[in-house]
This record gives C-alpha cells, sequence and structure tokens, in this order.
C-alpha cells in the first residue's frame, strides 16, 4: 500500500488548508474574546465533561468501576471511581481532555468523520446521562444532544451545512481550555486537591504537582500542535 500523505506539507497551503488555518485562527480570536462570559460557558462545561468523561474511560480500561459523575456550574467536575490503575486514572482527565480536543479538531477535516464524531458525541453524553448525579450534568447532555441533532438536520436537509465548523469550534474550545485549565489549576496557583498534587503523591518521581502541571501542560500544547499539522498533512 503507498503512502500519498504529504508529510513536508510540500506547496502548502492550499485553498482547504487556508480555510482551516484561518478558521482556527478566527475561533480562537472568538473564544478569547468571549471567555469570560456567559455565551461560552456551555462550551466550556462540555470540556469539563471530557475531562471527568477521560478520567472514566481511564478507570473502565483499568478494570475498575465508574460510581457516578458531576459537572457543575462553576465549571468544576468530579468521578467517583472504584479500584482501576490510580495513577492512570489521574492524568487521563487533563491529558484525555486534550486528546479529545484534537481528535474533534482533526474530525472536521472531513463531513464523514465530522458525522461520526457528532455521533459519538451525543452518544456519550446519552450514556453519562445514566451515571450523572446532579441535574447540570444532564441538563447538559440532554442540551448538547439536541444542539447537535438540530445541527445535524440543518447539515442534511437544509443549505446551512455548519456541522464540520461546530465540530471544529468545540474541538479548538477544548484545545485551549484544556492547556488554560492546566495552567489555572495546576501551575499559576496550587491547589491541594488537584490531579497533579494526587499523581506526587503516588508517583515515586521526585517531582510535585505544580511539575506535573507543567509537564501535562506541554503535553498538551503537543496535542494542540500535532492537531494543526495532521490537519494540514489530511488537507493537502
Amino acid at each position: 500500500m503507498v503512502d500519498n500523505s504529504n508529510w513536508e506539507l510540500k506547496n502548502c497551503c492550499n485553498r482547504d488548508q487556508v480555510r482551516f488555518l484561518v478558521t482556527i485562527g478566527v475561533f480562537t480570536v472568538v473564544i478569547l474574546a468571549l471567555w469570560r462570559t456567559i455565551l461560552l460557558t456551555p462550551f466550556k462545561l462540555i470540556t469539563v465533561f471530557l475531562h471527568e468523561a477521560s478520567h472514566a474511560i481511564a478507570c473502565k480500561l483499568t478494570c475498575g468501576d465508574v460510581e457516578g459523575m458531576q459537572v457543575h456550574a462553576n465549571e468544576g467536575g468530579a468521578t467517583q471511581t472504584r479500584g482501576g490503575i490510580y495513577w492512570l486514572i489521574l492524568p487521563a482527565g487533563y491529558l484525555g481532555s486534550s486528546f479529545w480536543g484534537m481528535a474533534l479538531v482533526l474530525a472536521s477535516t472531513n463531513l464523514t468523520t465530522a458525522r461520526i464524531a457528532a455521533g459519538c458525541l451525543a452518544l456519550a453524553l446519552f450514556i453519562v446521562l445514566f451515571i450523572a448525579q446532579n441535574w447540570t450534568l444532564r441538563g447538559l447532555c440532554i442540551g448538547f444532544i439536541v444542539f447537535l441533532a438540530v445541527i445535524w438536520v440543518l447539515q442534511e436537509e437544509t443549505s446551512v451545512r455548519i456541522l464540520r465548523y461546530v465540530i471544529l469550534f468545540i474541538g479548538v474550545m477544548n484545545s485551549l481550555f484544556s492547556v488554560y485549565d492546566i495552567y489555572d489549576d495546576l501551575i499559576s496557583r496550587r491547589v491541594h486537591s488537584s490531579d497533579a498534587e494526587k499523581f506526587a503523591e503516588v508517583c515515586p518521581c521526585p517531582c510535585n504537582g505544580v511539575g506535573w502541571g507543567v509537564i501535562w501542560g506541554i503535553i498538551s500544547f503537543a496535542f494542540l500542535c500535532a492537531a494543526m499539522y495532521l490537519g494540514l498533512v489530511i488537507l493537502s
């Protein structure tokens, strides 16, 4: 099988690549401009949802049990687990959220993958409805399922074809919020109950919570850069 991928990005950038980069740039400016407004709150809460869902996935993959999940209106959250490999569950929140941001950005490069991403996100929200422990999370799940359904209908039945842009926006928002959240929770101020502080306690490495926050922040930023690079490769 011949690999025709343009890994070196020769003759960059074509029309689709320019549109991809410009759209990410516009979304980044809009997100930063509206960062402290109520308009972005639902999208921030989706990022918190993906953070907590990543803890849950890591727990299940390491043979643990997920007892419940919460997402709070103040952009906090919690996942109650039993069993599993604790030192893998702890970093899965921040790093998993960054990974999902990258996945959504890449999914937006093609309509078929954007449809798959929207369907998977809606399915995940539906499943979490059954373990949600507070009404903020239940409302978020129901609200975004309806939102994605409306966007899907508009995409398939009308000339308003914005599904790819919605998935890209959620991906960019998730990537930016993940990096910011790591900086705010783990680096700029030391929250002793944070995942990084707990990880530092169970990890034998000579590194405190702030140190792990810096490491996780670098990895999260690398995910964002990788999303842009791989997106350009896909569109080349």
